[in-house]
């Protein structure tokens, strides 16, 4: 396997990436400039009930592009219903695609001046960075943007990470018994053939990096091993727990959980194994037609009210769950690793085509829908 990216490579491919976008009609993005004194300058002051109120007051209206699964379920479509419920008088429009293709759609909207979200909310990381680059974000500083660990912002405010997202694999504990899958080398054992499900690697990047983990972790023969387990394979990080919570199958692999939870199902990260997690970017466009209201929003998701929960914060000061470390204290989580793997576009698509050749290609609709060109217009 090609071995996760150095960072003279990395710098590399971002620059060619960079020259490559001239090729694409795009017009041209507002000139990037060093930071201000106000970008560089302090954190918002306003309480969220001020920013309500200004935001009320700016027109009552916020239209984000989410990054997620589903359309009505998920943790876009749950910051949706939370958002409401906390400001019923802002209008929010919360559009969940695919990442992959919201990027795509804000940049086909610079490119045709038809932009309709205010904040971007992504697993796309890399796209923040060139977003930055191109001088498209806005240099904002929430309250406790101080208090976010180093990983989880830019440190001119042009984006933050507003939650904490991470990958392994699950498996059902009753139906596994007692001689459970307790790392993923445990995963090609011929007892579990035919009882794994998965979602895509070549679908979905941080799918794919946790595949490109393990094949780097236990060599391209583990990987011929598992394809010959014949997993079941579908769209969406979704899917392996849902198959695995409906008695489908025992195992889910490539899917979010719950660290803490030990029955019906268990999520595993094994110290010395590798999982995957990330910090999901939020960013506030500089063209937003809703610059407050998006400034309440990315408030709002950083506050201790919306941090404190079971799992884990991007906040240092907000302590996770009794008998969870905070996320940067696994380095088999490897949160750097993901933004320099993002980064380089080279690698992603080898590794994609190299898992259709292991697992077949992508099968079915996405799952979120067909949202188009304008959602939220």
């Amino acid at each position: 396997m090609t071995s996760i990216p150095s960072r003279r490579r990395l710098l590399a491919t971002g620059a060619v990436a960079a020259l490559g976008l001239g090729t694409l009609g795009a017009t041209a993005p507002p000139a990037a400039a060093a930071p201000t004194t106000a970008a560089r300058g302090a954190e918002e002051t306003r309480t969220l009930d001020e920013l309500y109120q200004a935001a009320i007051a700016e027109g009552g209206k916020l239209v984000i592009y989410a990054g997620g699964d589903l359309a009505n379920s998920g943790s876009g479509a749950g910051a949706r219903t939370a958002f409401r419920q906390r400001f019923p008088q802002i209008d929010l429009n919360l559009i969940v695609d695919y990442s992959k293709y919201h990027d795509v759609r804000v940049d086909n909207q610079f490119a045709t001046d038809t932009l309709v979200p205010d904040v971007v909310q992504l697993q796309t990381l890399h796209d923040f960075t060139r977003w930055k680059r191109q001088g498209r974000l806005l240099h904002y500083k929430p309250a406790g943007f101080s208090k976010l660990h180093k990983k989880f912002r830019d440190p001119d405010g042009a984006w933050v990470a507003g939650m904490v997202i991470a990958f392994s694999y699950l498996y059902d504990v009753a139906a596994a018994g007692a001689d459970a899958p307790q790392t993923p080398l445990d995963l090609v054992d011929p007892r579990w053939k035919g009882a794994i499900a998965s979602s895509y690697p070549h679908d979905d990047d941080a799918v794919l990096y946790l595949y490109a983990l393990y094949a780097e972790t236990y060599g391209w023969d583990w990987m011929a091993r598992l394809a010959a387990q014949q997993p079941q394979f579908a769209r969406g990080s979704f899917s392996p727990g849902t198959a695995v919570t409906n008695k489908e199958k025992i195992i889910g692999v490539g899917a979010g959980g719950n660290p803490l939870a030990t029955t019906p199902n268990r999520w595993v990260m094994t110290d010395g194994h590798p999982f995957m997690a990330w910090g999901q970017r939020l960013a506030i466009l500089k063209q937003a037609a809703n610059p407050t209201a998006a400034k309440l929003y990315l408030n709002w998701q950083l506050s201790t009210e919306r941090q404190t929960s079971n799992s884990w914060s991007v906040r240092t000061d907000i302590a996770p769950p009794t008998g969870l470390k905070p996320i940067w204290e696994f380095p088999n989580a490897n949160l750097d690793g993901f933004p320099r793997f993002m980064e380089d576009r080279a690698q992603v698509e080898r590794l994609k085509h190299t898992f259709a050749l292991y697992f077949g290609e992508v099968k079915g609709d996405p799952t979120p829908g067909w949202p188009g060109l304008h959602p939220g217009a």
